[in-house]
């Protein structure tokens, strides 16, 4: 279990290039592989714990599922399945790049990874705004979460609305009316 746990995380780490949120679309993926791990509505409440806790999102993400697979050892692979990609790439093409980095072949290279990292990020986005609003298992008008949607738009005015006010608030608000409403 810990080896998989570990190759898994290891291809998403070598492969979600923009960050934390570029690891989403692979965490459904492996929901989809291995849903005894965790299954996709579990992703929308990991985002929104790792959003609120310190540290990178993606490390967040695979923590939790490698301590929710294998307790302390599965966080500990899992994480480290993550991060070791990264590890290895930077250390090995930091001598490269130095070299090479006027290169239009190595300028051309990254200015094509550029859009997949917002294509991924985006993708991201959309599942967990799907995975928060709509709910495919219900039929009709009932769909679509409005409760959910209003709190978003109520959010989004006072957001707008009151800007000095520290983004901690509008999440321990949420948590709140989450809490009373049963979102």
């Amino acid at each position: 279990m810990y080896i998989l746990l570990f190759y898994e995380f290891f291809k998403t780490g070598l492969f979600a290039i923009g960050g934390g949120l570029a690891t989403i679309p692979f965490l459904y993926d492996m929901a989809t592989r291995h849903p005894e791990w965790f299954d996709a509505s579990t992703i929308v409440d990991m985002l929104a714990v790792s959003e609120c806790t310190p540290g990178p999102i993606g490390i967040n993400m695979s923590t939790y599922v490698g301590f929710k697979t294998g307790f302390i050892p599965g966080a500990f692979t899992s994480t480290f399945g993550l991060v070791i990609p990264s590890v290895i790439v930077v250390l090995a093409v930091s001598k490269i790049l130095a070299k090479f980095k006027e290169n239009k072949y190595v300028q051309r290279g990254f200015y094509g990874i550029r859009p997949a990292s917002v294509g991924l990020i985006a993708a991201a986005g959309i599942m967990a705004i799907g995975s928060c609003f709509i709910n495919l298992k219900n039929k009709g008008l009932d769909i679509i979460n409005f409760k959910a949607l209003i709190l978003a738009l109520v959010l989004f005015v006072l957001m707008k609305k009151f800007k000095n006010i520290h983004p901690v608030a509008f999440i321990a608000l949420s948590a709140v009316a989450g809490c009373i409403f049963g979102f």
